[in-house]
């Protein structure tokens, strides 16, 4: 039997009992909402000095009206006899339709163990919602893996280590991207699937049947690009994959610069200051640098207007994947920045760059001072490694 918040506080006089050497006091009672897991009732040990009798009522049940208007607010508030969910999970498809399924590790103390599941992981309590906690596992298990929205798809249950039903509030979203380049952090290995093999494969339970009942609701427009081949036995030993990103470096009639101020949820520098940027796909650099402006700011920008003006080449740990950052400058555009990705960034600003806020992402700071400067290359984190 699973417990969910009280729905009501009842406060009544009570006269005072010289029997019980009691005076005149408030009696304060707690009523709680139990969610029968599973639905047949257990056996009530009752005080006899406080209760004469106790049942189990269905809703349509229950006489008392007063009682019934306080479990029909009960519902309107969302206390609706079940538990809320904890945990999340998310359902990532490329839109040809292929999902991305995580092969679990093979050890005890691991939630189903040798199976492939989606990505995902329970709620901490620094997460201020389930979306922040499914950001906050996708960068922790795989960096360089990042979608644009996350929408609410489903609500599944599951059985944990321990035995309990648990609730996972399931998102899905769409990526492009190679699995193959993804830093995974858990687990075995990350791999796009199409619904026909998923009989051949030993997955969680219940996810066969959501994967084939989301695929049936968004039929794939076009047939999955064909597999990108990594070089394995041409490159030379010791070669590392880089993740590229793009940036625009965009200065208005008075010089100041436009940074966007990224949601406080995000999971890369939240509540920090940062170039308009995303990471390239299966695109050459400039374009995705086009694609991205009008995507996140409504700007419009023609090839012919854009020089790259600074490259930074960093890593963020030694574990982590290194990555290239091309810095752009826009020489001319149309629009007026407006936030269009509001679970990305807040709001767009331009700012002096003698005068720019504490909080921006270090290595924006520094191809800020880069292009000031005339350089044309800069470098950050090889020394921690």
């Amino acid at each position: 039997m699973q417990l969910i918040p009280f729905i009501d506080i009842d406060v009544h006089d009570i006269d005072a009992n010289p029997a019980k050497g009691e005076g005149a006091h408030q009696h304060f009672d707690f009523r709680f909402v139990f969610y029968l897991v599973p639905e047949q009732h257990p056996r009530l040990a009752l005080q006899d000095e406080e209760v004469s009798g106790a049942s189990w009522l269905e809703f349509a049940d229950v006489r008392s009206s007063t009682l019934r208007a306080k479990l029909l607010d009960a519902r309107e508030q969302g206390l609706d006899g079940r538990p809320e969910p904890v945990n999340a999970s998310a359902l990532i498809h490329d839109g040809h339709g292929r999902y991305l399924l995580h092969l679990r590790d093979k050890r005890e103390g691991i939630w189903a163990p040798g199976t492939f599941a989606l990505l995902g992981g329970g709620r901490t309590r620094d997460d201020v919602s389930l979306e922040a906690t499914l950001r906050r596992e996708l960068a922790e298990e795989t960096p360089g893996l990042e979608v644009d929205h996350l929408a609410p798809y489903a609500l599944e249950e599951a059985t944990s280590i321990d035995g309990l039903a648990v609730p996972i509030q399931v998102f899905q979203a769409r990526w492009s991207g190679n699995p193959e380049t993804v830093d995974l952090q858990e687990g075995v290995l990350l791999r796009w699937f199409a619904p026909d093999m998923l009989g051949r494969l030993n997955l969680s339970p219940g996810l066969g049947d959501l994967i084939r009942r989301h695929a049936a609701e968004h039929p794939p427009a076009s047939s999955p690009p064909p597999p990108i081949r990594l070089l394995q036995g041409e490159a030379p030993q010791g070669t590392e994959l880089h993740i590229v990103g793009v940036h625009l470096y965009l200065e208005d009639s008075h010089g100041r610069i436009l940074l966007g101020l990224r949601h406080p949820d995000s999971a890369y520098a939240g509540n920090t200051w940062h170039f308009l940027a995303g990471h390239c796909e299966r695109e050459e650099a400039v374009s995705c640098l086009i694609r991205e402006a009008e995507e996140e700011a409504g700007l419009v920008i023609e090839p012919d207007d854009v020089e790259l003006v600074h490259l930074v080449h960093l890593v963020d740990s030694p574990s982590a994947r290194p990555r290239i950052g091309l810095i752009f400058r826009a020489r001319t555009w149309s629009g007026t920045p407006t936030v269009r990705e509001p679970d990305r960034c807040v709001e767009w600003r331009f700012w002096n760059p003698k005068d720019l806020p504490d909080a921006v992402v270090p290595y924006t700071r520094q191809a800020i001072e880069g292009v000031l400067a005339g350089r044309l290359y800069s470098q950050r984190g090889w020394d921690r490694r």
